[in-house]
């Protein structure tokens, strides 16, 4: 028997294509439409057994806000995402959003017509690699990459932070001294602190190293009572 469903997806020619195909297998498509924005009204007005809802970001905020509106005023609409390799943060928030599966937008059309069916009966509909893979990287998460300039920048006291930004605007160490209100030897010791801790050699990798790194976008200035501390 087939099932009464609604096809929508922001490429309207791919909501159209696997709109035919699914009538040439039995199924009756009430309509297809894009773009999602407007789905969760049209869903509503139609009430489907099934809805295919089709979305290139799964875990972009608010990318589900349209199955919550369907659910809360059609519980009982079957929902199935058609989507890209999600992360388990995508799968996670279809579900939540109140899903009934989630099929990879590459998948053969017998994957589609199975994860419908299931749906309609209740169950949810969920590919095993897809959990498999999913599970893996909850369980494997990969580590976030290294903030250098973060990094960089908790090494600094803060005077060193100023020091660094001076140098990065050019100033010798007499500018440093006057600037900062500090006799020019101890500009010249925070200047070498600053090389050190930095593992640099001179003034010109300094500069270059926070610029690369963002270290001065992160560096907040000093109060204007402890610049002369």
């Amino acid at each position: 028997m087939g099932v009464r469903l609604m096809v929508i997806d922001d490429h309207r020619l791919l909501a159209e294509a696997l709109a035919s195909a699914l009538k040439l297998r039995g199924h009756r498509v009430l309509a297809s439409a894009a773009p999602t924005a407007g789905a969760a009204e049209l869903v509503v007005s139609r009430a489907p057994e099934v809805c295919l809802m089709g979305t290139a970001a799964p875990a972009e905020p608010g990318a589900f806000e349209p199955i919550v509106r369907i659910k809360r005023d059609r519980p009982q609409v079957a929902v199935v995402v058609l989507g890209p390799v999600p992360s388990p943060r995508g799968i996670a928030a279809a579900f939540a959003a109140g899903a009934s599966g989630y099929v990879r937008h590459d998948e053969r059309i017998e994957g589609v017509e199975r994860a419908m069916v299931k749906a309609r009966a209740g169950e949810s509909a969920v590919a095993p690699e897809l959990l498999q893979a999913a599970f893996a990287e909850l369980l494997n998460p990969v580590a976030p990459p290294d903030d250098e300039g973060r990094r960089l920048l908790a090494m600094l006291t803060p005077r060193e932070v100023e020091v660094l930004v001076r140098v990065a605007e050019g100033e010798d160490t007499r500018a440093i001294a006057a600037g900062m209100g500090i006799a020019p030897s101890t500009a010249r010791t925070h200047v070498q602190r600053v090389l050190m801790k930095l593992n640099v050699g001179s003034r010109l990798e300094a500069a270059a190293l926070a610029a690369r790194t963002g270290l001065l976008d992160r560096a907040e200035p000093l109060p204007l009572d402890e610049r002369r501390a």
